[in-house]
């Protein structure tokens, strides 16, 4: 089993794929107003609009509410991510720390609040 996708739900898909764009530095491909995707590694971040969401799956889904999911992305360099990020406007959780596990990380909220993880295994 592989997990391929993940799909956030929004309220604004443009903005949040903005966004997006600027944090992994990839061109978000658009399908539509409503569904874009960013090709990351082997997997895929899509961002869904609810609207369109609703029409399939009435009620299912709130935006701007996740507060136990993180994306976690395994970067070559954690505080060069850190050091070009900090020239956005973000919503910083945590600054790069080193975890008893090995991996030096940083964390940090989207525009809708979702949870981020840049990381990097270290010795």
């Amino acid at each position: 089993m592989n997990l391929t996708h993940s799909c956030i739900i929004t309220s604004d898909v443009k903005r949040l794929s903005e966004f997006y764009e600027q944090v992994l530095q990839i061109e978000a491909e658009f399908y539509g107003e409503d569904y874009a995707e960013f090709k990351v590694g082997q997997s895929t971040l899509a961002i869904f609009d609810l609207n369109a969401h609703d029409s399939s799956a009435p009620g299912s889904a709130q935006t701007a509410s996740n507060k136990s999911i993180i994306l976690e992305f395994n970067v070559e360099n954690v505080d060069k991510e850190y050091e070009r990020l900090k020239k956005m406007n973000i919503d910083w959780i945590k600054t790069p720390t080193t975890q008893p596990w090995g991996n030096r990380s940083f964390y940090f909220r989207d525009i809708d609040g979702n949870m981020i993880s840049f990381y990097t295994h270290v010795s």
